[in-house]
C-alpha cells in the first residue's frame, strides 16, 4: 500500500490532512464471512477473533486470514478519515493478500490515520457468531485489540451476540462484525 495521502471519493469526502480538520472523527465497520468446514473437511481457515484463533470445526472461506473482527476495526479507522475501504487498498485477487494476517491492514491503517493527525480514542465492537460462544475469549481478544492500537483496555468494547438461529449467522455458517472508532486529533 503506498504512503497515505489525502484521498477524494466519488462522494467528495476526502482524508483530512494538515491541522484544520475536526477534533474528532467517528468510523464504522463492518464485515462478513460465510464459515464452512476447516481442512481437511472442506475450504474453511481457522477461526481467529481479533487476533485470537477459536476452537472451532468451522472457519471462515477467505482470501486473507478471514478475521473478520480486524477486518471490521481495519474499515472503521479507514472509514473515519474518507480513505478507502479494505477490499481497495488489499484486493482480495492480490496474491500478496492470501492467507495474509489481518494485524497487517490494521496497522496500515493506523499508519494512515497517524499521517492525518489522529489517534484512536476508543473503539467498540459487536461479534455476531452462533458458536463458539466468545464470552472464555472476550478479555484475551479486547487485549489484543487495546495492543494493536496503542489503547488502554478500558477504552476498548467488545460484545459477542448471537443471531438467535435467524439466517446464516444464526445458522452457524456466517460470522458478523460491526465496529465504531472514534479518533481525536493531536
Amino acid at each position: 500500500m503506498s504512503s497515505p495521502e489525502p484521498v477524494q471519493s466519488d462522494a467528495g469526502g476526502g482524508a483530512p490532512g494538515g491541522t484544520d480538520g475536526p477534533a474528532w472523527r467517528i468510523g464504522h465497520g463492518y464485515d462478513l464471512h460465510r464459515l464452512e468446514p476447516t481442512a481437511p473437511a472442506g475450504p474453511g481457515r481457522p477461526l481467529v477473533v481479533g487476533g485470537v484463533e477459536l476452537d472451532h470445526d468451522r472457519g471462515p472461506v477467505a482470501h486473507s486470514d478471514g478475521d473478520a473482527l480486524l477486518h471490521a476495526v481495519t474499515d472503521a479507522l479507514l472509514g473515519a478519515i474518507g480513505a478507502p475501504d479494505i477490499g481497495q487498498l488489499f484486493p482480495d485477487d492480490a496474491s500478496e493478500n492470501e492467507g495474509r494476517g489481518s494485524r497487517d491492514f490494521v496497522r496500515e491503517a493506523l499508519r494512515w490515520v497517524r499521517a492525518c493527525g489522529y489517534e484512536p480514542a476508543n473503539l467498540d465492537a459487536t461479534v455476531i457468531l452462533e458458536r463458539p460462544r466468545l464470552s472464555a475469549h472476550k478479555g484475551a481478544i479486547i487485549t489484543r485489540l487495546a495492543r494493536l492500537l496503542d489503547l488502554p483496555v478500558d477504552r476498548v468494547n467488545v460484545k459477542g451476540k448471537s443471531h438467535e438461529r435467524v439466517d446464516a449467522v444464526g445458522e452457524g455458517r456466517a460470522i458478523e462484525v460491526h465496529v465504531v472508532v472514534l479518533l481525536e486529533r493531536v
